[in-house]
């Protein structure tokens, strides 16, 4: 609660500007002029500077000295020489010297810790000077008001006014676009201030208008708020329609301006324009009388008054008081501006008629341009008075917020308080040479206000007075008026103290209601680091009175915070300190506070805060009652007992355990048996449970409670009952390891701890809250001693439930216990299912013994219990069970190279919220992360049909513990735990379901990244895999109109519109995957409709299937599974359906051979309008006789097709490997085409024709040979195989290169007719002309087969057949 001084912004680019504006000088001149100024100005002060501060400050000295030794080396005091101002919103500073200027804005930007800071970035740098031989003398940043409705009294943007020694000054936008420039006085601008308005604190202050001073050495401008607003908006404006238009700015109209000329002052360096003021009638007689004598008159209102103080010399200080509405704004210059134009175009219109010197007109009008606006005389304006001290000269003047004070310095080192009112100082600080001065004003915060006796009234304001003394290098803040020093702060001699003294200009009464806008009083520029820092002061240190006991209360608070924020303090130092502080204090305020902080203190010991506490509350019984606060004498006693509970329980965990570990062992009987039934199973569990895993030391449950966490997750009421504060997880994991775990590890008393924590009032239901949460969230130490820890457990939870207030009296054992059902419900919530069992065995005993004693205590009967309570447990165990193999089948480690992710948590309250297909859910989501192929999972489930009820699984599973294991037996063991886990689901994890979740999860995977063409084609496995038709039929439904279609029609779109096979750019744009993933992704299509096809011809003759769930979960509440509504959907139309299938077969063949097509344009209107439709729905197809010209285009596409599978599969001999099943050589690519041709109206005749002819084309013979039996026409297959026949021979005997004798004499005693007919054969259309002649002897032997003997061309066959076994035979 003192005085601080911290950063709120950062300069980019120091040294960049620093460079930009000391650029002109070398580094020679500069280094000897900084020596010599060092050898002539300075000397050791470190003597006179430690003894000038007194001895509070001797740490303060010390640093100083320390922080310049650092940097001295690092920069040069170069931002002495330079004029500085910073906008009061902070968000333009401006740094300028001689000719050249520097604007840097204000910008946000993400530090390395990821927190947002405003950083100032250079936006603008340049010359500002427009006259030769002109500098920068003086510069504000003045921010203007926005005039729109959303943002009424916010700032729109920043004029920056720059005075220059010329005498002019202009006006510029932050990005240094000029708007207005004016030659008010011919002398240097010495000062240019501001000031804006300011909303009254009290309704008789005077409302004060805005303004703008600027003074010159013997001359004082003052410019109007109001109109300079408007000139500034309505230049900007003009300036960016030019801009926007690229045309000339129009000279904008002269500002109106006062200008006075002070007097009676030797010489003047600064001013402050103080406003307009009103004297009373007392000083308006007195004033009167000594000006006019004893017969002046005085009239009957006193005249309202502009009062300016200047400082300088002869006198020191100097009042002015310019009466209102004596002067008239200065606007002569206008009209002399309107005669100096009318002048020139006359004289100039008079030379050109009478042809007087037509040269020099270019000369005259250039010299005019140069020649300097006339200057308007100034208004004499006498001074006042004045404080005369003709050896002090003043060097500068600044006015505090509220006009009625003023602090000047001198050359003395002197800084004067001045009373601007009565005119006279009021006090002197001395020692502050160069100083630089600044205001603060503070508001008087609410908290503060409630204390104050006149509580009702306004908030009240503090001053304090700035002053930085750079030589000393210490930064001072002093409360007004006569207060003492409340602040002081080390801080470099470079640095530079930014003070406005203004706000927002444009702002008035009006806009000003909520006003709310943030601006920067005083800023600490350090050129060294870059750093802009703020003063922030607290309202009480302006409360000097020492009788003022808040103000000291607060300073205790100080003190004690101090003593805290020690660390390696005694604890008998620390706990004596504290404690006279803490009594010391009076405010039962602050004194809460104060206690508040001591105890969330994480240094301090416990037994030091409990004897503070203690102390503390036996001072306050102590005193009167209506003396102590109610509220502070409760916080004293609760926290008082809530460390002795924290101290109890931490003595008895330390103590050693006295009592027996294991009670009531007659409610255990059966437990053991319990726990060797799932031992297997936990054992397995445990084992892929206890993998490393990383984690925050802080969040560790091991990690000791500290005092001050308990106390803040407790918190005692006015009756005494302790209630616990739901925070984080891992803090109240945290509490209740410090109350039970001790205990569970049967290291602590478990009924002392019960007994103290049931003294203390905490609620039963919070403490077994407590223990099931620290014993499920410590489940891997539950595991490693589970007998043992189960029994502690059992001992716990039995004497929380006898606890008072536990299980109420009045409970019927035929009714739901609240209490065991809360136990019920942590445990069908948790994931760790472990635990969860093991804390539902001990429960379900604990509850049955209970219910046992009650009914025998009732009825005394040997009858056997039957309760609902009872049968609740049964059902839970056995979920829990259940879901304790399945997350076990979750925690199997993934094998390598598979998709990986997250295992699935599971419980019984997520399986339940799942619906009826959340468990085949959750199991097709590891069958996808595992990647295990379709034909994998069906041999699993085989396997479990083949054992039935066997008990295989569980026989087995003790000899997992071995570290090294094949991956073979690691994937036996995770098959049977998946039969294990199939087998205690019978119903919800039946095949069909499993394969229909699989199918589903695979499609949903392969949807989100499709480039994964793997999963969509197991999506389609898996498919095929189901059984029952109608789930089939209902699944590749929702397939289709999901996921596929989209895409589907994408693509054929694509495909049509480029004609061809698209490129992988063209099919990532459109399609949202690439070529390969696209073939794959049709040919998947082309299976999926085929199985839909199939499906819905088989569901008439099988019955829908019945789906049913488990009898332990069928509460299960939540969405349908995939199966079920696989079920509800609408039976297909069987010819739209094959209609798509017909046109996936297509674009699959073109993707897969590369063949130009438009698959689109192969049908007529209604085919086309029939695509892409619901399937549910009828459309109109096409029927009857084609147009020949589709049939044609068809009949060449599959021409092409079949060309392209015989290129493809290339087999020369007839030995070669069986082809792929799926690709291009696929096999049945033949038998597709074939089926399509008769889909497609072509006749298939003509395409085996074409097969056969191809196939002997590529020499691909045996194969021809066979399609061949099948050809319907062979007299045209035999015209056609003869023309191939003849290239076969004229290849042979005319074009090979490697002619034999024989060869020739054949030729010449062949017949003229062959002979002819051979040459005229053209073999360069031979895919393969290097063929046997053994085969082609076979070939022309089938073609004398196929041809009838009265055929054409029969008499030319027997002739090749002759030549070819000449040849043959050579």
């Amino acid at each position: 609660m003192s005085c601080s001084l911290f950063e709120f912004c950062k300069i980019q680019e120091l040294k960049t500007v620093r460079d930009f504006l000391f650029q002109s000088q070398t580094p020679e001149p500069v280094e000897e002029k900084n020596q010599t100024a060092d050898n002539e100005l300075t000397w050791d002060t470190s003597d006179w500077e430690a003894a000038w501060d007194s001895n509070e400050n001797k740490e303060e000295s010390a640093s100083a000295t320390t922080g310049e030794e650092e940097t001295s080396g690092q920069s040069e005091p170069w931002l002495q020489d330079c004029v500085v101002s910073l906008s009061p919103c902070a968000d333009l500073l401006v740094v300028a010297r001689q000719q050249r200027a520097v604007f840097l804005s204000a910008k946000w930007r993400t530090d390395g810790s990821g927190r947002e800071e405003m950083t100032l970035a250079v936006s603008w740098s340049g010359t500002l000077s427009a006259e030769e031989r002109e500098c920068v003398s003086s510069i504000i940043a003045i921010p203007l008001a926005s005039q729109k409705r959303s943002s009424t009294g916010r700032p729109d943007w920043t004029c920056v006014v720059v005075g220059f020694t010329s005498g002019y000054v202009r006006f510029y936008t932050e990005n240094g676009v000029l708007l207005l420039a004016q030659l008010l006085h011919v002398d240097p601008v010495l000062k240019l201030k501001c000031r804006t308005y300011e909303i009254p604190r009290h309704p008789g202050v005077t409302e004060q208008h805005e303004e703008l001073s600027i003074l010159y050495p013997f001359a004082l401008v003052t410019i109007d708020g109001f109109s300079l607003f408007q000139s500034l908006r309505a230049c900007r404006n003009q300036v960016a329609r030019a801009a926007a238009a690229g045309s000339d700015v129009v000279p904008p109209p002269p500002l109106v301006y006062k200008k006075w000329g002070v007097q009676e002052m030797d010489s003047i360096v600064d001013h402050s324009s103080v406003g307009i003021t009103t004297l009373c009638v007392f000083d308006q007689m007195k004033n009167a009388s000594i000006l006019g004598g004893f017969n002046a008159s005085v009239k009957g209102s006193p005249p309202a008054m502009s009062q300016f103080v200047t400082v300088g010399a002869g006198p020191f200080t100097g009042f002015y008081y310019a009466v209102e509405g004596n002067s008239q704004p200065l606007l002569s210059h206008v009209a002399l501006a309107v005669a100096s134009k009318l002048t020139s175009a006359i004289f100039s219109a008079a030379s050109g008629w009478l042809g007087w010197n037509k040269n020099k007109n270019k000369n005259e009008e250039e010299a005019a341009q140069k020649q300097k606006p006339k200057v308007e005389p100034a208004t004499p304006l006498g001074i006042r008075f004045g404080l005369p001290d003709s050896r002090r000269h003043g060097e500068s003047i600044c006015l505090s917020p509220c006009n009625t004070l003023a602090g000047v310095t001198d050359d003395f080192g002197r800084v004067t308080l001045l009373d601007l009112a009565r005119g006279i100082a009021i006090r002197m600080w001395k020692g502050y040479r160069d100083a630089q001065l600044g205001w603060l004003q503070v508001q008087e915060e609410r908290g503060d206000r409630e204390f104050s006796p006149s509580a009702s009234l306004p908030r009240r304001h503090a001053l304090f007075l700035i002053i930085f003394a750079p030589r000393r290098g210490i930064l001072e803040v002093w409360a007004m008026q006569r207060g003492p020093r409340v602040g002081a702060f080390t801080v470099g001699k470079q640095c530079r103290l930014l003070y406005a003294g203004y706000r927002l200009m444009g702002v008035n009464s009006v806009t000003s209601q909520g006003w709310q806008l943030h601006t920067q009083q005083v800023c600490l520029l350090d050129p060294t680091t870059g750093a802009l820092k703020t003063i922030n002061i607290p309202f009480h240190l302006a409360l000097s009175d020492k009788k003022n006991e808040r103000a000291k209360d607060m300073h205790l608070l100080k003190r004690l915070t101090a003593l805290l924020k020690v660390g390696d303090m005694e604890p008998e130092t620390l706990e004596s300190e504290a404690k006279s502080v803490l009594l010391e204090i009076k405010y039962p305020a602050i004194k809460k506070q104060a206690l508040e902080s001591l105890l969330s203190n994480k240094d301090t010991p416990v037994s030091c805060l409990t004897n503070i506490t203690c102390a503390l509350h036996d001072a306050l019984k102590q005193q009167a009652a209506d003396e102590v606060d109610p509220s502070l004498l409760q916080l004293c006693s609760a926290q008082q007992k809530l460390l002795q509970l924290y101290t109890d329980v931490q003595q008895l965990q330390a103590a050693e355990n006295t009592e027996a570990c294991s009670q009531n062992e007659d409610s255990l009987e059966g437990i053991e048996e319990e726990l060797s039934r799932v031992g297997p199973t936990l054992q397995r569990y445990a084992q892929f449970t206890s993998k490393p895993s990383v984690s925050f030391a802080q969040d560790s449950p091991d990690t000791p409670l500290s005092p001050q966490a308990f106390l803040s997750q407790l918190e005692c009421s006015e009756d005494g009952e302790v209630k616990v504060i739901l925070r984080s997880e891992a803090e109240w994991n945290q509490l209740g390891s410090f109350m039970f775990w001790s205990c569970l590890c049967c290291k602590g008393p478990v009924h002392k701890v019960c007994d103290t924590l049931q003294e203390a009032g905490i609620s039963p239901r919070q403490l077994l809250s407590l223990l099931l949460s620290v014993w499920l969230q410590r489940e891997k130490e539950v595991l490693q001693k589970p007998m043992e820890t189960v029994k502690n457990l059992h001992t716990l939870l039995v004497a929380l439930s006898n606890m008072k207030g536990a299980v109420e009296d009045s409970w019927d054992p035929q009714s739901v216990s609240p209490w065991w059902q809360q136990v019920r419900s942590t445990c069908i919530q948790s994931h760790n299912a472990a635990a969860a069992l093991l804390a539902a065995l001990v429960a379900h005993r604990a509850a049955k013994a209970s219910i046992t004693s009650r009914a025998d205590s009732k009825l005394q009967s040997e009858w056997e219990t039957v309760s609902l309570e009872l049968e609740q447990w049964v059902v839970c165990v056995r979920q829990l069970e259940d879901v304790l193999v399945l997350q076990t089948l979750q925690l199997v480690p993934l094998s390598q190279g598979t998709a990986g992710g997250a295992a699935v948590q599971c419980s019984i309250k997520t399986l339940l919220e799942g619906g009826t297909g959340g468990i085949a859910d959750s199991v097709s989501k590891w069958v996808f992360r595992q990647s295990m192929a379709p034909e994998r999972l069906k041999e699993i489930l085989q396997r479990k049909e083949a054992e039935g009820a066997d008990e295989k699984p569980e026989q087995n599973e003790g000899e997992e513990e071995t570290e090294e294991k094949t991956s073979q037996e690691d994937a036996d063991r995770t098959a049977e735990l998946l039969v294990a886990v199939c087998q205690r689901f019978p119903h919800s994890l039946s095949p069909d379901l499993l394969f229909a979740h699989c199918c589903w999860e695979y499609v949903v995977q392969w949807n989100k990244d499709p480039e994964e063409a793997h999963h969509f084609s197991c999506a389609v496995e898996h498919l095929k895999l189901i059984s029952s038709p109608h789930i089939q039929l209902g699944i590749s439904t929702m397939m289709w109109s999901t996921f596929i279609v989209k895409r589907f029609s994408a693509a054929s779109y694509l495909i049509e519109k480029v004609g061809k096979a698209p490129k992988d750019r063209l099919c990532r744009r459109d399609v949202g995957m690439g070529d390969k993933a696209m073939t794959s992704f049709l040919g998947c299509c082309v299976q999926l409709l085929q199985i839909l096809m199939e499906a819905d011809s088989a569901t008439e003759e099988v019955p829908p299937p019945e789906l049913s769930v488990e009898e332990v979960w069928g509460g299960a509440e939540g969405p349908a599974s995939i199966a079920e509504l696989a079920l509800d959907q609408r039976g297909v139309h069987f010819p739209l359906v094959q209609h798509h299938c017909l046109l996936a077969s297509l674009l699959h063949a073109a993707m897969s051979f590369r063949v130009k097509v438009k698959p689109l344009s192969l049908f007529d209107s209604k085919g086309k309008n029939a695509f892409f439709r619901d399937l549910t729905t009828i459309q109109l197809m096409p029927s009857g006789d084609m147009d020949p010209t589709l049939i044609s285009q068809r009949k060449e596409f599959l021409f092409r097709v079949l060309t392209a599978w015989v290129q493809a599969i290339d087999e020369p001999s007839s030995s070669a490997p069986p082809l792929s099943s799926a690709g291009p050589k696929a096999d049945w690519w033949p038998s597709l085409c074939l089926e399509l041709g008769s889909l497609l109206q072509v006749n298939p005749d003509i395409l085996r024709r074409h097969l056969v002819c191809e196939l002997y084309n590529q020499g691909l013979d045996l194969r021809a040979e066979e399609v061949m039996l099948e050809v319907e026409d062979k007299d045209v297959l035999g015209s056609q195989l003869l023309v191939l026949t003849g290239q076969r021979l004229s290849y042979c005997l005319l074009h090979n290169q490697e002619q034999t004798q024989a060869a020739m004499e054949l030729l010449a005693r062949l017949p003229p007719t062959l002979c002819t007919w051979l040459k005229a054969m053209d073999p360069s259309e031979l895919r393969c002309p290097l063929v046997s002649l053994t085969q082609t002897s076979r070939l022309v032997s089938r073609l004398i087969e196929m041809l009838p003997e009265n055929h054409a061309q029969y008499t030319l066959a027997l002739h090749l057949l002759e030549a070819v076994d000449v040849l043959s035979t050579d």
